[in-house]
């Protein structure tokens, strides 16, 4: 099993071609088996677990990037007309299963079998599979289609509400910033003014109490916790904690 936080930049469709995939965003969890199909939405922050098949086939999956730059120069050739999309709410979900398609499947064995045999697919034959995608969503969900040519950043949002939800992710500070419609700089002020203190120092605070919550009330393993409030190793989150606690977590985990 692994498991990594990702800031996925490009809207992504995902194929799990075996073994499980956990997607966890700050309010909600998603599950993918084998022959699964997901649309992650671009600037989606979510934890990404890995599991293996249960005969311990090892995880894998076949992704297809439609990156912004694609679309807009689809979006100006089809004059695609997004303004249907606005009712349809359930569009805007940053991770969606696909219904089963033979179509959608073909066009995975076919980059599949491409790939197995070592060969590049190269700008023109990626250029024609990411048309080919683009298509089977429009055929497959036209409000998630339309919702993709959807194309400015986002706004300024609320900086202490996004924080207080998503301080778990363990991701750059410029990432933070960008998903909260801010520059880096503009964000570590407002930051200073809404909690007082700087977002490492904050976040750090945050990540700690909220292991200790889940160590103490929850009885969660102290190795399993580290990766699930955003610490990179299990060292420096015991030692962490050992400073601001006064012993190690593992002092709180009980039979």
């Amino acid at each position: 099993m692994t498991e990594k936080e990702q800031f996925v930049p490009a809207h992504t469709l995902i194929h799990v071609l075996s073994g499980r995939l956990c997607v966890v965003e700050a309010d909600s969890v998603h599950a993918f088996a084998s022959g699964d199909t997901l649309f992650v939405r671009r600037n989606t922050l979510a934890k990404f677990t890995k599991h293996p098949a249960r005969n311990g086939e090892p995880f894998k999956t076949l992704s297809i990037f439609l990156r912004k730059s694609f679309l807009q120069n689809y979006s100006s050739l089809e004059n695609v007309k997004t303004s249907p999309a606005v009712d349809h709410a359930n569009a805007f979900c940053r991770v969606k299963r696909l219904p089963p398609s033979p179509l959608m499947e073909n066009l995975f064995d076919s980059l599949r079998l491409h790939f197995d045999s070592g060969m590049t697919l190269g700008q023109e034959l990626s250029d024609i599979k990411t048309l080919e995608t683009v298509l089977l969503i429009r055929q497959l969900d036209l409000p998630l289609y339309l919702s993709m040519f959807h194309f400015t950043g986002p706004g300024k949002i609320d900086l202490e509400d996004f924080m207080s939800k998503n301080f778990v992710f363990n991701v750059p500070l410029t990432t933070f910033s960008k998903m909260t419609g801010r520059s880096l700089s503009t964000f570590k002020r407002d930051f200073k003014k809404i909690f007082g203190e700087s977002p490492s120092r904050w976040l750090k605070k945050k990540r700690l109490e909220h292991a200790y919550y889940l160590i103490k009330e929850k009885n969660k393993a102290p190795s399993y916790v580290y990766l699930e409030v955003g610490f990179e190793n299990l060292s420096h989150f015991s030692s962490s904690f050992k400073e601001v606690y006064g012993h190690n977590p593992s002092a709180l985990f009980g039979p």
